[in-house]
């Protein structure tokens, strides 16, 4: 799914008006009548409830206008409070202010500061306000005489309901402007903004509804809209169901390069997440220091040693190992625990340019490439770097890369003309050609030791099966949520672990092909 800047949203609203004939009226409409029906869903029968509705003096205000006839017909007590004089308003907002005038409705002007009493008592005297103040036209932040209503508001403790995004969240960046409606239940029409899907500030939203007020499907499909929303009936869509005849060499074998001493548990993390997610073969190579280690530790997936430093990391004398050992792969995940000497970081460097196959780097492998190279490989190249990574890797600090997450990960995957799964709340995957896709599944329980190096293989794993290098960022990051979503249901936040992500692999997968 599409996620919109309040600009784009704007330009296809009046592409939808000017180019399809379709009346602002029409969606203004549809707008409200959509919202109460999203409002009945989340509280239930509205009848004998009474609703504060804030509106502004724009089109925001002109939806509330339409939100307190629909209520109002379906039994409900409401009243509507102008933040303006009722000659301000224009257009289809004014078109609805008349009808709402000639059915009856109470409504109370209020337009300066000393009149704020009143909002207070009619917020206070209700069950429900309905926020339709502003909208997303909002880029900065609004004067002390809204800022105190909307104080008033979240004092209150009510029941609120945003009308497409809570007053005081930007829609296109999700920062504050000032002060912002809490709310706990946001409507937003045609698609989701930016600021309500992306960044912490998106819990003033509460629970997202979007819903269609009649914008033509094929304006939103030509409109040039770089970010996504990862959904799950697309993630289900890329996994068809094995044929009989089939074997473990038609679903992929995968090279594994990882490990170090100390690091052994990052290796078999990665490499039994890759036959977690359905790849056929999965081949750990490591140093032959720890080799005997992982052989314990490891049933299903096959290992090799090679050659390594005194430090038991991997030397540059493995490379020509490696690189024969790639020949009957698919894909090589690298990176998992292999340390930071100096020699192994060279190995890694000399890998990654002369590979051939699709690669997935992780971690270490990260850490060892300097950003100018990573255009030089001669394969899809996927990194999947957490804020620190990134910070080192293009130079500047964390907190940086963390303000500016969508268009660091945007810009890295361009210029380096590579796939970059920037991890973190809300993980971004940005491709060569510019498309950010946003993940919804994940939660903080999920910020424990080896849940990256889980990640990497099942990346690699979908690699192998068949996807492409996007989808299978898509498929990994989504799937790798989900089963931390399911598995914080049993474990809790604070108890969870990568193992037991790794457990929750299989009944994710199920989901997705609704069995579980």
């Amino acid at each position: 799914m599409k996620v919109a800047t309040a600009l784009q949203m704007q330009e296809i609203d009046r592409l939808a008006i000017e180019e399809t004939g379709v009346k602002g009226t029409v969606l203004m409409e549809n707008a409200g009548l959509q919202t109460v029906l999203a409002m009945e869903r989340f509280f239930g029968a509205l009848e004998g409830t009474k609703v504060c509705i804030v509106c502004g003096k724009g089109n925001n205000g002109g939806d509330g206008m339409v939100i307190a006839r629909h209520l109002y017909n379906r039994g409900a007590r409401v009243c509507i409070v102008l933040l303006g004089e009722k000659s301000a308003l224009k257009g289809d907002a004014k078109v609805n202010l008349e009808i709402a005038l000639l059915m009856g409705l109470e409504l109370t002007e209020v337009t300066s500061e000393g009149e704020l009493s009143v909002v207070k008592e009619k917020i206070i005297s209700s069950h429900i306000v309905v926020d339709a103040i502003f909208g997303t036209g909002m880029h900065s932040a609004p004067r002390k005489f809204y800022q105190t209503i909307i104080n008033k508001i979240n004092e209150a403790d009510k029941s609120v309901v945003s009308v497409d995004i809570p007053t005081g969240l930007d829609a296109g960046t999700g920062n504050v402007l000032g002060s912002c409606i809490e709310a706990n239940l946001t409507v937003t029409f045609g698609l989701p903004k930016i600021g309500l899907i992306y960044g912490t500030n998106r819990q003033y939203a509460g629970q997202l509804e979007i819903v269609d007020i009649g914008i033509p499907k094929t304006l939103i499909d030509n409109i040039p809209i770089r970010v996504n929303l990862i959904e799950k009936k697309y993630i289900a869509s890329l996994f068809k169901k094995r044929q009989l005849d089939t074997h473990k060499g038609d679903y992929g074998h995968v090279l594994v390069i990882a490990g170090s001493m100390g690091k052994t548990g990052a290796a078999v993390l990665a490499a039994t997440a890759v036959l977690k997610v359905g790849a056929g073969l999965a081949t750990l190579a490591v140093p032959k220091g720890i080799h005997h280690i992982i052989e314990m530790k490891t049933t299903e997936v096959m290992s090799v040693p090679l050659p390594e430093t005194k430090e038991h990391t991997l030397a540059r004398e493995a490379e020509k190992y490696i690189l024969r050992l790639a020949e009957n792969m698919d894909v090589v995940a690298i990176g998992p625990g292999l340390g930071t000497h100096p020699e192994t970081r060279q190995l890694i460097n000399d890998i990654v340019t002369h590979l051939q196959i699709p690669i997935v780097a992780d971690a270490d492998a990260i850490n060892a490439m300097p950003l100018a190279s990573l255009k030089y490989t001669r394969a899809p190249l996927i990194i999947t770097p957490h804020p620190g990574e990134m910070s080192r890797l293009l130079g500047i600090p964390t907190k940086e890369i963390q303000e500016n997450r969508l268009e660091a990960a945007q810009k890295t995957a361009q210029a380096c003309e590579t796939y970059v799964v920037l991890k973190g709340d809300r993980t971004l995957i940005a491709d060569p050609q510019e498309n950010v896709y946003i993940n919804p599944t994940g939660n903080p329980g999920m910020a424990t030791a080896g849940i990256g190096d889980v990640l990497t293989g099942m990346i690699a794993g979908f690699i192998a099966q068949g996807l492409s290098p996007q989808q299978a960022c898509n498929a990994g990051v989504y799937i790798h949520g989900l089963a931390g979503d399911l598995a914080v249901l049993e474990k809790g936040e604070m108890a969870m672990m990568a193992g037991d992500l790794l457990e929750f692999i299989p009944t994710a997968l199920k989901q997705l092909n609704g069995q579980g």
